[in-house]
C-alpha cells in the first residue's frame, strides 16, 4: 500500500463512523468536504491499515429481557484453567466481554443474562475454574 499515514481527515472520517456507522460515505464527505469515492478509498484504506476491524451497533438488551449486568472478577485455581476457560467463554452467550487483567484478578468478564436463576448456572460452571468476585450494576450511566 503505497499510503499508509493516518491524516486528520482519516480521523475526522473514523469520527464520524464512530457517531454513526450507518452514514453513507456522500453524508460523511459533506461532513469532511470530500467526494463519496474519496471517502469509500479513505475507509478501505483504514481497514487494510487495521484501524477499521469491523462494524458493531449500540442495543438495549433489556428490550429483549437481558435485565441483570454484571461483573466478574475470576481468580484462576491453576495455570491449566486458561484454555479451558476461554472454551467455555466463546461458547457462552452471557459472558459479553472477557479481559486478562493485571492487578486483581486474572480476568474481568461482563456479563448480560435474563434472571438471577441464570447467573447462578454461569457462576457454578466459572466456579470449576477458581474463585469469583461478582458486582452487579445498578444503572448504567455511559
Amino acid at each position: 500500500m503505497a499510503n499508509q499515514t493516518i491524516d486528520d481527515t482519516d480521523i475526522r472520517i473514523l469520527q464520524a463512523l464512530l457517531n454513526d456507522a450507518l452514514l453513507t460515505h456522500k453524508e460523511i464527505g459533506e461532513l469532511v468536504h470530500l467526494t463519496g469515492q474519496a471517502v469509500g478509498a479513505r475507509v478501505r484504506k483504514l481497514q487494510d491499515l487495521g484501524v477499521i476491524e469491523g462494524y458493531t451497533l449500540r442495543w438495549n438488551p433489556e428490550r429483549i429481557g437481558l435485565s441483570v449486568h454484571a461483573f466478574l472478577i475470576l481468580f484462576l485455581n491453576s495455570n491449566q484453567a486458561h484454555q479451558a476457560l476461554r472454551e467455555l467463554v466463546q461458547s457462552s452467550e452471557a459472558i459479553q466481554e472477557m479481559h486478562r487483567v493485571s492487578g486483581e484478578g486474572c480476568y474481568w468478564l461482563r456479563v448480560r443474562v435474563s434472571d438471577m436463576t441464570e447467573l447462578n448456572k454461569l457462576l457454578e460452571a466459572i466456579l470449576t475454574f477458581g474463585n469469583y468476585k461478582l458486582s452487579m450494576s445498578i444503572e448504567q450511566i455511559k
